[in-house]
């Protein structure tokens, strides 16, 4: 299997801390989409002790993505059985209620963003939904990584992406001239733009009111450094959030000969060491995560 080539372009130093002005000139900048109250009241569900199972199913049977999401997941190499399903509320006895908060986010999400090239849009999102999965999978070789939120993690961490695409109309040209210079995304963003992708997915998560240790690992997955940092500042599940994308979306664009202009491969590398990965288990994944792309 021919391996990708990899940007060798990395910033030689962490960002420096986002301060309120900053933060302010995100908002100005970039509408950050709304949580919708569906996934509000999901996500106020699963936390019960006793969630309601019954109003989860017709909440999500009401919705046609939120519907087909809920069985893919469910007949996906993640939770896949002996038998396919075709019912929600089936799907939702298999793969869990914090599993469906997933599903209802990641519908929601991508109703939330309108604009920009459709052919686009749906080849960023078919590769987003194959990276959840693929990162679920990771999580769930691993000890410790609740796999629900390695899985809207993964739909999370690029969130920026579209929408610095429908708000600034040079962006795809400016990613494709730093691509063919073998630079890294994140820094073509940053030479070209007022904000990057990491920093508005934080504020996405920070506004959806989804966990912290989330939006620390979006807001930091593209610092060459971020494996060093304190656990006061990156604590380590955030860490392993990172890694099981890095490892995933490099795997990934191996897979297809494409260049990983994402990741690169020093944390790559990093990824595989955070994770404990020996050779024979990437051997294993590579077999797993082509599963999930060709599904």
């Amino acid at each position: 299997m021919k391996k990708a080539s990899t940007p060798d372009t990395l910033p030689s130093t962490p960002p420096r801390e986002i301060t309120p002005d900053d933060i302010e000139k995100v908002f100005k900048t970039i509408t950050i989409p709304p949580c919708p109250a569906v996934v509000v009241d999901a996500m106020r569900e699963a936390q019960k002790d006793m969630p309601d199972i019954a109003r989860l199913s017709k909440t999500i049977s009401a919705d046609v993505a939120m519907t087909a999401a809920t069985l893919k997941l469910a007949n996906s190499p993640m939770f896949r059985g002996s038998a396919p399903i075709a019912n929600v509320r089936r799907a939702i006895d298999r793969i869990g209620t914090l599993n469906v908060v997933c599903v209802v986010v990641a519908a929601a999400l991508r109703q939330s963003i309108e604009g920009g090239s459709s052919a686009r849009m749906e080849q960023f999102w078919r590769q987003t939904s194959a990276l959840a999965l693929a990162a679920g999978l990771i999580a769930h070789r691993h000890y410790g990584i609740p796999r629900d939120m390695a899985y809207l993690y993964a739909l999370f961490h690029d969130i920026g992406i579209p929408l610095m695409a429908t708000r600034f109309p040079a962006y795809d040209e400016a990613v494709r001239g730093g691509r063919d210079s073998g630079k890294l995304l994140v820094l073509t963003e940053a030479e070209y733009f007022p904000c990057t992708h990491p920093v508005i997915g934080w504020l996405t998560i920070r506004s959806w009111g989804l966990p912290d240790d989330l939006g620390t690992a979006v807001r930091y997955h593209h610092d060459p450094d971020v494996y060093d940092m304190p656990e006061t500042l990156v604590p380590d599940l955030s860490k392993s959030l990172m890694a099981t994308v890095h490892v995933a979306e490099h795997l990934m664009a191996a897979l297809v000969d494409d260049k990983d202009y994402e990741v690169g491969d020093p944390l790559f590398q990093r990824g595989l060491s955070h994770l404990g990965i020996t050779q024979i288990d990437l051997e294993h994944l590579r077999e797993e995560i082509n599963e999930v792309m060709d599904d």
